[in-house]
């Protein structure tokens, strides 16, 4: 019997069976919009955020990482919080930003493209970096992030009926904030340094049915507010630590100027 053959490759069955998922939540999103479901579209991209968070746990934890699980997920992420979101956006306010006039309309494919293409970039620089990389802090908003941002845009806006010049104009705004905030330089953070396995005070355990009748109370707003502020805190810490700098250059250039005339 010859045993020199090489060992038959295969790949993990969780992890990738959980990454499916997510795509599948992904694709589901896209097909839902296309039928005027917005409500199930934002939700589906919520459902694939919250697969793509398991599925690297998962692999880590039954020691089941691989190269191929790892180009797999950087591809269905791309679907679920790059095309998604975008074609979500897209079908949600194309019909509203055409009835305000045809330069309106092509602004508001221009801007879900901007979106599709800052994911792109932003999962290909993360899977450059990876190796070197600080693991606590993300270098731009994470795409799942800036998906379930505009997907809670989408969801709110269609809950309150919201419509009109102004909302598109917000909508705009914020969809092409998030494009933008995933190819920035703003150091977000990961949460990966928490060690779901350790021990918290029991106080800190309230936090967690709190934040989920919180959310339960209004999803579509309480989500919304969530991720907005997620991603408006590395611009205003990176904001507040460039004014202490300032402030503290200006304290001391203030106390130099005082010691020169002493000192003459």
């Amino acid at each position: 019997m010859d045993d020199s053959r090489p060992p038959r490759k295969g790949i993990y069955i969780l992890p990738n069976l959980i990454t499916t998922g997510a795509l599948f939540a992904g694709f589901a999103a896209v097909v839902t919009a296309m039928d005027g479901n917005f409500v199930t579209a934002a939700i589906a991209i919520y459902i694939a955020g919250a697969l793509d968070g398991m599925d690297g746990r998962v692999a880590r934890m039954t020691s089941t990482e691989s190269e191929f699980g790892k180009q797999y997920d950087s591809l269905a992420d791309m679907v679920s919080f790059g095309l998604a979101p975008a074609l979500v956006f897209y079908s949600w306010g194309a019909r509203q930003l055409q009835e305000l006039g045809w330069l309106w309309g092509k602004l508001g494919w221009l801007v879900a493209f901007f979106f599709a293409v800052a994911a792109a970039m932003r999962l290909a620089r993360f899977n450059s970096r990876s190796g070197s990389a600080d693991k606590r802090y993300f270098e731009g908003l994470p795409s799942p992030s800036a998906a379930a941002l505009v997907a809670g845009l989408v969801w709110l806006s269609t809950v309150l009926e919201a419509s009109g010049a102004f909302t598109m104009i917000v909508a705009l705004v914020i969809t092409a904030g998030a494009g933008g905030l995933m190819v920035s330089r703003f150091a977000f953070y990961s949460g990966k340094d928490f060690n779901l396995g350790g021990r918290i005070p029991f106080g800190y355990a309230l936090l967690i049915p709190a934040i989920f009748i919180l959310i339960s109370l209004n999803p579509p707003t309480v989500l919304f507010l969530l991720f907005l502020g997620y991603a408006l805190s590395a611009p205003a810490l990176a904001a507040w630590r460039w004014s202490r700098r300032r402030r503290r250059r200006l304290a001391r250039q203030e106390a130099s100027d005082a010691e020169g005339p002493e000192s003459d």
